[in-house]
């Protein structure tokens, strides 16, 4: 007996048809996600890359850089050509791909280094994403912002065509971490009863997802453990009247600690724990830009804190941004953003 009600079909047919058939009618297929990929970002390609073998497609995976250790389990992950290791090769799969896969991201400047060989390609190419406002280069475009991850787009792309028979537990697996990371293991963004459906119906297919939390969430090193120690104790300021505390890491203060790509994965995320904190803010410095990420739990808008002082967005209560300039100047425009919403960060509570 069925006990599970439908999905709801939230892709448009027209879009799902087309997709389905450029598909069908391609001969070489490229898969690209976004600079620095995440578990949603790593989740959904190689959930799609799998799929797209299975159905005897030519097809090929390719990220702007490396990505976090603790992904790596997923299999498929060795397969994955990094653009910035070598960019010939790149160069020479973009040239013969007539199908492109564009997830995760809603423009190409999110590909970095990848972004003139996309816009110069005279494939098709397929945007499946859930952040706002998707570029204009697309052929085919499902874009969802209130869908709490790509990777859950992937599954219901493949669901709404009747393909759940074909999704195999490496799919599913996939499906799964890119799910679970996106949502901070199912802690923010995971309201839609909808999301528990699709997990029953991944369970279905031999996921383990104890084992997936544990290869994703306890399997760091000993040097991210000392790093967030001296995060949370030497590099966080609260701001008890406005419910906001703020973290941030100096390149010398990853490179004593030995910083790997990955190490200050879900920091933003720790000083939420605190009293009476409803605004999270990571400020990390890299070589060439300043990344941030913003949390908040109940109604604060950090993609709008995001969008109007960093150059981001994402969702209501998850948000990522960059800043072109200083550490210190970084720290400066935070202060000020904070400053402009303090009306509003005093008046929410949780």
């Amino acid at each position: 007996m069925n006990y599970f009600e439908p999905l709801s079909e939230i892709i448009e047919k027209a879009a799902l048809q087309r997709l389905f058939k450029l598909v069908e009618r391609s001969r070489q297929i490229l898969i690209t996600t976004h600079l620095s990929p995440d578990g949603d970002a790593l989740g959904a390609s190689l959930a799609l890359y799998h799929y797209l073998k299975l159905q005897q497609k030519d097809v090929r995976l390719m990220v702007p850089n490396s990505f976090p250790y603790f992904l790596k389990w997923m299999k498929g992950s060795d397969d994955i050509l990094i653009h910035e290791y070598n960019p010939k090769a790149a160069q020479v799969i973009f040239d013969h791909a007539d199908l492109i896969f564009c997830l995760d991201y809603n423009i190409p400047k999110r590909v970095g280094g990848m972004a003139p060989l996309l816009e110069k390609s005279s494939a098709h190419k397929i945007l499946v994403d859930h952040h706002l406002f998707p570029g204009d280069i697309f052929d085919v475009v499902i874009s969802h912002p209130a869908i709490s991850s790509t990777s859950e787009l992937i599954f219901r792309l493949l669901y709404q065509a009747g393909r759940y028979e074909g999704i195999d537990r490496t799919v599913a697996e996939c499906i799964y971490c890119g799910m679970m990371t996106d949502t901070g293991g199912f802690t923010f963004n995971s309201n839609n009863p909808e999301i528990y459906l699709i997990i029953s119906l991944l369970l279905r297919k031999g996921v383990d997802k104890d084992r997936i939390y544990s290869l994703v969430y306890n399997n760091l090193t000993e040097d991210r453990f000392r790093l967030l120690g001296f995060t949370l104790s030497q590099r966080m300021k609260v701001y008890p009247e406005l419910h906001t505390a703020l973290i941030w890491l100096s390149l010398e203060d990853q490179k004593q600690f030995r910083y790997n790509k990955g190490d200050t994965e879900g920091f933003v995320n720790y000083p939420l724990s605190i009293k009476d904190i409803i605004f999270s803010v990571f400020i990390r410095e890299e070589e060439e830009m300043v990344k941030l990420s913003f949390r908040s739990q109940g109604s604060f808008p950090t993609n709008e804190f995001a969008a109007q002082f960093f150059q981001g967005g994402g969702h209501l209560n998850a948000s990522g941004g960059e800043f072109f300039g200083s550490l210190s100047d970084a720290l400066a425009r935070f202060e000020e953003g904070v400053a402009h919403y303090a009306d509003k960060l005093r008046s929410i509570s949780r």
